[in-house]
């Protein structure tokens, strides 16, 4: 089975371009499905030999085992996407791990920033010394564009039209998309990058260099930025669960607030299915009864 899962591991970096995060969380779930195969009465069985009945067995073991229901879903997704390959292969002759059902996951509501926090958060960090300018610059992008905090750090200076007010944004998946840039956050990258410190060898990569660099002049890491963030939500006296994450959140809220509809915001976000944006609308749901409470003439 070992030799299975890595030549799937191979492809999947290989032909599918997955992202080190993707094939680091499939080595976890694979081998770590492996593992418990051959530790208990199912060792020595093959691909060829497990069934639905073991694969039920081992997510009966997975919440045993108190794992969050997402997790125990990724699991799943991978032990699928694993058995379709051996299936390819002609390894396994079924998907043992078709069947099975993903736990019903409690859905939570993201916590989502205000106008008025999210400009206490903007403006939080000092604009006269080129650190501050930086982290300003920050956070207005990422708010600009709804960025994960990877899609941030890998900016490059070509990535980044100021004439036409748009980024290239390389997504999960290695999968690109053009996100807008407004006229603040443009503003910001300018002042910034006109004192940016880079290295020479920054430097030398000319429009591949990285837009944003830490205190040695070398690409800024995603925990950089978050412990950068932390900072700054203490000192906006924010929800201390604000988290990078919660300004894309914000970004799609907002939108969807101003009359934006959910497929624009699905391009926008670089979402694949409309499922995973439709949360928002959710968050949006208080604001609309808010509107209503306002201007409805018989709503109280």
């Amino acid at each position: 089975m070992s030799s299975a899962i890595t030549r799937f591991l191979r492809y999947m970096a290989t032909e599918r371009n997955a992202s080190d995060l993707t094939i680091k969380a499939y080595r976890e779930d694979l081998f770590g499905f492996a593992q418990w195969i051959e530790s208990g009465p199912m060792a020595g069985a093959t691909l060829d030999t497990l069934d639905p009945s073991h694969l039920r067995q081992f997510q009966s073991a997975l919440q045993q085992a108190d794992y969050a229901k997402s997790t125990i879903s990724r699991k799943l997704a991978s032990l699928r996407s694993f058995f379709k390959f051996a299936m390819r292969e002609g390894t396994a002759k079924t998907n043992p791990a078709k069947p099975l059902r993903n736990p019903r996951r409690n859905r939570k509501l993201p916590l989502v920033l205000s106008n008025e926090e999210i400009g206490r958060l903007l403006t939080a960090p000092p604009a006269h010394d080129p650190a501050g300018l930086r982290d300003r610059a920050i956070l207005e992008t990422m708010y600009s564009a709804g960025l994960r905090v990877s899609e941030l750090v890998a900016l490059r200076d070509g990535d980044l039209d100021f004439q036409q007010g748009i980024a290239r944004v390389r997504g999960k998946g290695r999968k690109e998309r053009i996100s807008p840039l407004g006229s603040y956050a443009i503003k910001a990258i300018k002042a910034y990058a006109a004192r940016r410190n880079r290295s020479a060898e920054s430097e030398n990569l000319g429009q591949a260099a990285p837009v944003f660099v830490n205190r040695f002049g070398n690409i800024l890491t995603t925990r950089s930025v978050g412990r950068m963030l932390d900072k700054y939500i203490a000192e906006a006296e924010l929800d201390t669960r604000t988290s990078p994450h919660t300004l894309r959140h914000s970004f799609a809220t907002h939108l969807l607030d101003r009359g934006a509809d959910i497929r624009s915001v699905q391009e926008l976000l670089g979402h694949k299915s409309l499922t995973t944006t439709q949360i928002y609308t959710h968050v949006s749901a208080a604001n609309l009864r808010t509107i209503y409470e306002q201007a409805h003439p018989r709503a109280q």
